[in-house]
């Protein structure tokens, strides 16, 4: 797949494929979008870092996840997870109550959490293979 072919009724969450926590957010997410918003694409696999490279992020640098609109607006760590949130089922919409909080210092937690992530949840070897039903989810 190529930058032109994502869908652009979509919204697409780049994340860390071989993150045990990001694989959690991901399952959680998909649980939790009861109106089919979200599509994922793993940051390590060549349409993430086609995609990294669109929008000007430098690739060494992306230890986040990333929310990609079909418009080309990116937002990145505390914010992209505060814009996530807003589209969530019922009870988790809560968790975009936070992005009023100054995005400097919800970075700075956001960052603490990042930053230990594989010590904390572990790390995989390979991105997470989903199952069939999920496949459609999962853009390549």
């Amino acid at each position: 797949m190529k930058i032109e072919d994502l869908p652009k009724n979509k919204k697409i969450i780049l994340f860390d494929g071989v993150c045990n926590l990001c694989e959690s957010v991901v399952r959680f997410v998909i649980k939790h979008d009861k109106q089919d918003i979200f599509r994922f694409v793993s940051l390590q696999s060549e349409l993430g870092i086609a995609i990294i490279e669109h929008t000007g992020f430098e690739k060494l640098k992306i230890d986040s996840v990333l929310l990609y609109e079909s418009d080309g607006t990116v937002y990145y760590k505390a914010e992209a997870v505060f814009k996530i949130a807003k589209y969530l089922d019922g009870q988790f919409k809560f968790l975009s109550f936070f992005s009023f909080i100054p995005i400097k210092i919800s970075n700075l937690f956001y960052d603490f959490i990042a930053r230990n992530r594989y010590k904390w949840f572990g790390k995989k070897e390979s991105c997470m293979i989903s199952t069939a039903a999920l496949q459609s989810k999962f853009l390549t």
